[in-house]
């Protein structure tokens, strides 16, 4: 099927399922790839659109998308009859982790992959535009990060489960697979967010997920510390670590935290795969 750049109307069949914001090149027929973006715990689609702006990648169109489940009024300080408006996180549930009483990392990613990695990529931007997941970047903030990280994890060789999930597929979906189409994305980037160990196959004889990640995080990141990073290294074939000056795992606050990113970007656009 000729790849064709996606329209406003092929999104029609998830609006009511998944919000997000399209951001095209200034020449929309220009658009050689797409970046999707995933933003943090308790955020919106809304600043990252602005963000997908600001960068400005040639050819590239940016899909920023709202998380898939409003934060529950009582963690914002509201009474619990007010409506969500700015507030959304990635999570099959908010559960406290019972060692640090924090949010619990691994809250479960099921819903989401299920819309982003379903209905989005396959459903709509493959079956319907065309495209291959090698022409699709991702990137994620915080828990944003981890989701990004987690659908990169999901796309394995013929030994990963994901090979289970296409044994039923229209035949079309099932000969791609065998042939190594869709089986990566073109680059990860997750900022401060660590893989999360319920996106990972469960089979022992598994392939390591062929997605180029970047992962970015401070010198006093908790959440992309040394035992985060070995795991990634353990289920990737290609990890780059860029620890920043700074603490904490805020977004790139200068150009020069933002430079691994951007190159990291020109690299992977530049690259058939």
């Amino acid at each position: 099927m000729p790849t064709r750049v996606p329209k406003p109307e092929d999104f029609d069949d998830l609006s009511s399922s998944l919000k997000f914001a399209l951001t095209y090149p200034e020449v929309p027929e220009t658009t050689t790839a797409i970046l999707i973006i995933f933003h943090g715990l308790g955020d919106s689609e809304a600043a990252f659109t602005t963000f997908a702006k600001s960068i400005n990648l040639p050819g590239v169109l940016a899909i920023s998308v709202r998380g898939v489940s409003p934060l529950p009024p009582a963690l914002l300080g509201l009474p619990d009859s007010a409506a969500p408006v700015n507030h959304f996180h990635w999570g099959d549930d908010l559960t406290l982790s019972p060692s640090t009483g924090d949010l619990d990392p691994d809250p479960g990613y099921t819903k989401a992959v299920d819309l982003v990695l379903g209905k989005l990529i396959r459903e709509t931007l493959i079956s319907k535009c065309g495209w291959d997941t090698r022409d699709m970047l991702l990137f994620g903030f915080g828990q944003g990060g981890s989701l990004a990280l987690g659908l990169a994890s999901k796309l394995r060789g013929p030994l990963s489960e994901r090979i289970t999930n296409v044994t039923n597929a229209e035949p079309a979906a099932a000969a791609a697979a065998a042939e190594g189409e869709n089986t990566a994305f073109k680059g990860v980037v997750s900022i401060g967010g660590p893989l999360p160990a319920s996106t990972i196959p469960t089979l022992s004889a598994r392939e390591k997920a062929r997605s180029p990640a970047l992962v970015c995080h401070g010198r006093a990141s908790e959440a992309l510390d040394d035992d985060a990073l070995e795991v990634l290294r353990k289920e990737f074939v290609d990890v780059r670590d860029v620890k920043w000056q700074k603490p904490d795992d805020g977004m790139p606050g200068s150009r020069e935290e933002m430079l691994p990113i951007m190159k990291f970007f020109a690299e992977r656009l530049a690259n058939e795969f």
